[in-house]
């Protein structure tokens, strides 16, 4: 199928040939010139840095985990701060990044239907998808995203997305340029080279982030976790997690994970400006690593010359671990919920305080015979 693409390649869409040449070329060669004659200050380091995290956490928090998973709900002035963002971050609308990305998770590496689908080869995924007509049939088709039809203010941000493009591109830094004296320093830092690298850390997603890392969670697709990934990506770095939990608000689950698209959403949600925030059940991260963890030491063992033996061993640990695992969160929630009611007892305690001791010496047992195969 990819040779019949390459030999068949649809036309190229000359308008993003020209602007992602010019903005790379711009960035590359223009910003460290002036750099180099003329020299940047704090204030265009300092506006660089923010502008980045303004349009990229737009994208993350806004185009992604709101719009189009609607992982949480937002308020107004939030929805309204996120589509400026996106404006500013020059990914098209939210209206039409949430529908391409949608399509994106439905189809995952389907060659003919996925648009930045990662079995295309990585420039494929990272730029090369946004070069030429491939999906034209589907540009303007929006079926997908009809909840967001009703967002005003995506819509808003659709009709007019072009002056919003070049007002939060060239007029806010030209601006911030004229009150610090030199508005093409911050041209070029706030806006050319800030835009540059923000567009390349999120295709990141689309590319390395789906060749480069671990899949504790599943490897029905290519998306993998990667700790470095999210550090360009504004926490969107754990993709493996994501594309199998994509209605989570987290990307990042442990405390430990660079996540600021959830700190952030987590600090809207304490000031009132955020609610619903959606969480998967741990349970079903738990198993859905146990089943990963099951499967790979299947493949480890399967040329053991006892193969047999150690499978029906593996598996019949493997089905006690889900069975406690599965007793200590039932009993967890009934404890929660008679706690709501105010019906908690300490019989009720010590139960899940003891299937919670059975689950953990049965997780240390089986990551014990999991390693004696690794």
């Amino acid at each position: 199928m990819n040779w019949i693409r390459i030999m068949n390649k649809p036309p190229l869409i000359w308008t993003n040939v020209a602007f992602f040449l010019i903005t790379f070329l711009g960035a590359a060669i223009l910003v460290p010139l002036y750099g180099m004659t003329q020299g940047y200050g704090l204030t265009e380091w300092f506006a660089f840095i923010g502008f980045a995290f303004a349009s990229g956490l737009s994208i993350t928090a806004g185009y992604h985990r709101l719009w189009s998973h609607k992982t949480y709900k937002a308020k107004a002035p939030v929805r309204f701060m996120f589509a400026l963002g996106g404006a500013l971050a020059l990914q098209n609308s939210a209206l039409h990044w949430s529908s391409d990305h949608r399509v994106h998770h439905k189809h995952v590496d389907n060659n003919d239907k996925d648009p930045y689908s990662a079995k295309m080869g990585f420039w494929y995924s990272h730029i090369g998808w946004m070069l030429r007509e491939y999906q034209s049939q589907r540009y303007h088709d929006y079926k997908n995203v009809r909840d967001l039809q009703n967002d005003k203010i995506v819509m808003w941000q659709h009709k007019y997305y072009l002056p919003l493009v070049i007002l939060m591109n060239i007029g806010l830094p030209a601006f911030l340029g004229w009150l610090n004296g030199d508005i093409l320093a911050m041209l070029l830092m706030a806006g050319l080279l800030r835009l540059v690298v923000v567009q390349h850390c999120t295709f990141f997603i689309n590319s390395l982030a789906h060749v480069w890392g671990s899949q504790p969670y599943t490897d029905k697709n290519t998306a993998r976790d990667n700790g470095f990934i999210a550090l360009l990506t504004y926490g969107e770095g754990y993709h493996n997690f994501h594309h199998i939990f994509e209605n989570d608000y987290r990307n990042g689950i442990h405390w430990w994970h660079y996540d600021p698209t959830k700190w952030l959403i987590n600090s809207l949600n304490w000031c009132g400006l955020a609610k619903d925030l959606r969480v998967t059940p741990q349970e079903r991260i738990e198993s859905a690593k146990l089943k990963m963890q099951l499967q790979r030491t299947q493949i480890r063992v399967s040329t053991l010359s006892n193969c047999d033996e150690v499978l029906e061993k593996l598996q019949a640990e493997y089905e006690i671990l889900k069975s406690h695992l599965a007793d200590y969160y039932q009993a967890k929630k009934e404890l929660l919920e008679a706690k709501r009611k105010q019906l908690a007892n300490k019989h009720l305690v010590l139960q899940v305080d003891e299937m919670k001791q059975r689950f953990i010496l049965q997780h240390k047992n089986w990551k014990l015979l999991t390693a004696t195969y690794a």
